[in-house]
């Protein structure tokens, strides 16, 4: 493989970011690319007086609720790198699509609020990256407001999380009395509000070094007294440590503020992994730079463009490198076609892409062919390790209010479905649809995009919390045991699957029928 090539692979640096929701991802991002010089004005994404959004919330409901439903992709050039950010959705309801999304990155940013500390969402996620062993760098934001003590969030990431951190720099007071921060790692202090320059010399003793007024100030001495102690007790720098995620650097900062988050670039980008090697169904080891173009979808997004009605499979490529116009093969179909419809992003622009090595995303054009999941090579056929897929709790029936609409209902549906957000069942005579979910909020966003992007609107009736669980053997199934406390339905691939009302329904259909082998999915 050409030296060219390896350097481009070697310059990949592809990162999702993840938090609770309102830690401050999404701003964090918009400043990223700000850097990068992917957008002039960063927008907010509480700036709904302004009309100002932030550029990776694309989708109407995200501009009105002012949240992240979806993963955005997006790209920059930095310092010789070339950045894949994938912003994730925050809102535990829309988990299963994070999950995917961390299956297609390298590494991952992990965002904290100083406030708040670790929230739920937050450990959630975390197990997923421990999981797969993604590194981890994370930022502790809105250090410019009043909350926990750093040791004390240094405390909490290892013991809430378990895993063992390293501060590369250490804020200097907060909130009001936020002065900046000490940057461990590059021997310098960089002040919140500065006239001078951006970074302010040490001498020789780690201290600032001539006549400052911040070196009266108890703030300054505290954060001093402070590295001293993570000098003598803490964590030594390892970066074997944080590519095997045993270890996380820890970055303080203020996304709102655009402060240290350059800093946490730059360091980011010097320690972050490369393009990594994986596994495939087979056992095999796929090279980035060894072996010829290979893939995998980890997202399928419809009516990015809502006037076109396209719909866009997210690739990313594990090896290799793309050129537009290349012939591939999907392997669970064994099909070959020309990918020449291909995109890159910026949230919801995107431009015509003609080459893209390994580590990069790319927007495959979609007619109904790809299934999230789905690998395509250029070389010989194999598949990657499958994608989680979760196992919904709450259920609706669903319906179209107008009857004349059923031909776009059925569409959006299927469109929708394929997505991966919300399941799709049907019932086995009438055939109604039952739509499953892991969260609420995953129905409302389905009506609204029912309504706007296809112009049907739905009625939908709640059946309620279910356990659902498919069967190994489905030949020994018959329809008597179907009833209102173990409801057979199809999934959207004609598998059969049991809706039970509850825990006791379902041991009582297993006692009665033990030759009856149940499983579920995450």
């Amino acid at each position: 493989m050409s030296d060219q090539l390896q350097q481009a692979i070697e310059s990949r640096r592809t990162f999702a970011i993840i938090s609770h929701p309102d830690a401050g991802k999404t701003t964090l991002t918009e400043k990223l690319l700000l850097f990068g010089g992917a957008i002039r004005d960063a927008g907010t994404v509480k700036g709904k007086k302004t009309g100002k959004f932030a550029t990776s919330d694309w989708m109407e409901i995200e501009k009105q609720r002012g949240i992240s439903v979806t993963s955005s992709v997006m790209q920059f050039d930095y310092s010789g790198h070339r950045v894949n950010i994938l912003d994730t959705p925050g809102h535990q309801d829309f988990s299963e699509d994070t999950y995917r999304t961390l299956m297609a990155v390298d590494s991952a940013v992990m965002i904290i609020d100083v406030a708040k500390g670790i929230e739920a969402q937050t450990v959630k996620l975390f197990k997923v990256c421990k999981m797969r062993g993604i590194p981890i760098f994370t930022f502790i934001n809105k250090m410019d407001r009043q909350g926990k003590e750093p040791l004390e969030l240094m405390e909490e990431l290892e013991e809430v999380l378990g895993i063992q951190s390293y501060a590369m720099n250490w804020p200097i007071g907060m909130g009001k009395e936020f002065m900046g921060i000490y940057d461990r790692y590059n021997k310098r202090i960089e002040p919140f509000r500065s006239e001078g320059g951006r970074f302010m010399e040490l001498d020789e003793n780690g201290h600032l070094a001539g006549e400052h007024e911040m070196t009266k100030t108890s703030y300054y001495t505290q954060a001093l007294e402070d590295i001293e102690l993570l000098e003598e007790a803490g964590n030594d720098f390892s970066i074997d440590r944080v590519k095997r995620g045993e270890l996380t650097p820890v970055f303080f900062g203020s996304a709102l503020a655009n402060f240290g988050v350059e800093t946490f670039l730059e360091t980011y980008l010097q320690f972050a992994p490369q393009p990594q090697p994986r596994l495939t169904k087979q056992e095999d080891i796929v090279d980035p730079v060894e072996t010829p173009f290979s893939g995998f979808v980890f997202k399928i997004q419809a009516n990015m463009n809502p006037a076109h009605r396209d719909r866009i499979a997210f690739v990313r490529i594990v090896s290799g490198k793309f050129n537009r116009g290349m012939n591939v093969t999907l392997s669970r179909t064994g099909k070959s076609f020309k990918l020449s419809q291909t995109t890159q992003f910026l949230a919801d622009d995107r431009e015509m892409v003609s080459e893209a090595v390994a580590g990069d995303i790319i927007g495959l054009h979609d007619v109904g062919n790809y299934q999230i999941g789905d690998t395509i090579t250029s070389g010989k056929k194999f598949e990657f390790e499958a994608l989680p897929q979760f196992t919904p709790e709450l259920f609706m029936k669903v319906t179209a209010k107008n009857v004349m609409k059923q031909k776009h209902f059925h569409k959006g549906i299927l469109q929708l479905v394929q997505e991966g957000a919300i399941q799709y069942y049907k019932t086995l005579h009438l055939e109604e649809v039952i739509l499953g979910a892991v969260g609420q909020l995953q129905f409302e966003v389905f009506e609204h995009r029912m309504k706007n992007e296809y112009n049907v609107d739905v009625r939908m009736e709640p059946v309620g919390n279910k356990i659902a669980r498919w069967i190994e053997n489905e030949e020994d199934v018959k329809e008597s045991m179907s009833s209102g406390r173990s409801m057979l339905v199809k999934d959207r691939y004609d598998n059969l699957v049991f809706l039970f009302e509850n825990d006791f329904a379902t041991r009582w259909f297993q006692d009665k029928n033990p030759e009856i082998r149940l499983y579920s999915l995450l």
